[in-house]
């Protein structure tokens, strides 16, 4: 017994070396594998088209030409809408923190007159209200940095896109049991796609819905609110929250309480149409994940790539929870990760996969 137990603790203790070292690698390695997966982010968003030119008669080559003009398109066309408004909003940090800094002092002052000190003044010491502006341009600069890797970035995507439709074959050349493997394989590739291309659709209705309606308040750099719901829509629950403040502190500071009422409604309405309505219906609860999970990931991601790692934080553990959700061994793992009342569908997934097997 004692055996059994120290062979367990010792096989434990390896798992756990081995995951410290490939952390801590991916850490020391974050400026290549930061492009390297956004890479594999827009192939296998583009994937889906690139089938479907290739099911319409296109040849490999002039079909990956063509998505990957599209791509360029749209990178294009974001440059052009957040570039001029990322550079204003840079240089215009350190004054936005200045005024919200001073309207902070007017509310400390309000409640002292009116002897409704709620300690706001010892608050202050210990967070200082501008700091939102910083981090927000930190985080769009982090993204806009990585327009220096916009070469290597495409040109992984083409080579991406190229070798997506023969993989299968060298996947069958490559194990023991073909069929088996390559089925497994194409249902997590399947749901992973099915993922990213349902998160990345409501992600722009979300973006364009931002955009439209804080240029309707007449909100200073909409654009660049939208470009930034965009992203930190892949982060489910706490990504809307972190979108919504620094837009709403601009209409605060900019137009006052009414406009900045209006912008924290608009959020919120629109994050709990996309939210709550429209993302359920086209994904399911099959994909979900609980929000210690997402929270946790969030944290994790952040810390090991960087800013950028947010972003990919829950695509990244969306597809670690379909990997291990796809296996009849480790599918208790995708039932921690879920939301509560998700056992039936892993659960049905790991009998189907033992019928097979």
């Amino acid at each position: 017994m004692k055996t059994i137990q120290t062979d367990m603790a010792g096989r434990i203790l390896v798992l756990l070396a081995m995951f410290v070292i490939i952390i801590t690698g991916i850490k020391i390695a974050s400026v290549i594998v930061v492009p390297f997966l956004l890479s594999l982010f827009i192939a296998i968003i583009s994937s889906p088209a690139l089938f479907w030119l290739k099911d319409r008669g296109l040849s490999s080559g002039l079909a990956t030409i063509v998505v990957i003009c599209l791509i360029i398109a749209g990178g294009i066309l974001i440059l052009r809408l957040i570039g001029t408004s990322l550079e204003q909003f840079s240089d215009n940090v350190a004054v936005y923190r200045e005024k919200l800094n001073l309207l902070s002092l007017e509310i400390v002052k309000y409640t002292e007159r009116y002897n409704l000190d709620f300690s706001i003044r010892g608050l202050s010491k210990y967070v200082n209200p501008g700091d939102v502006f910083t981090l927000t341009g930190t985080l769009l600069n982090s993204f806009g940095s990585l327009l220096s890797n916009i070469f290597l970035i495409l040109l992984t995507v083409i080579f991406m896109l190229l070798e997506a439709s023969d993989f299968p074959d060298k996947l069958r050349r490559m194990v023991r049991n073909p069929e088996d493997t390559v089925r497994r394989f194409g249902s997590i590739a399947d749901n992973v796609k099915h993922y990213l291309a349902i998160k990345t659709l409501t992600s722009v209705i979300t973006a364009a819905l931002v955009t439209l309606g804080l240029m309707l308040l007449n909100v200073d750099f909409p654009y660049l609110w939208g470009f930034l719901a965009f992203f930190l829509n892949f982060v489910p629950n706490i990504g809307s929250i972190i979108a919504a403040v620094p837009a709403i502190l601009i209409a605060l500071i900019d137009q006052g309480t009414g406009t900045a009422f209006w912008t924290a409604f608009l959020y919120l309405a629109i994050n709990n149409l996309v939210g709550n309505f429209l993302e359920p219906k086209l994904l399911g609860h099959r994909l979900g994940l609980s929000t210690l999970v997402i929270f946790i990931s969030l944290i994790f991601w952040g810390w090991v790539l960087g800013p950028v790692g947010m972003f990919l934080s829950v695509p990244l553990t969306m597809t670690a929870k379909i990997i291990v959700e796809n296996h009849p061994n480790s599918n208790w793992l995708a039932v921690l990760m879920g939301p509560p009342g998700e056992d039936d569908s892993v659960t049905e997934t790991a009998d189907n996969d033992k019928k097979v097997v």
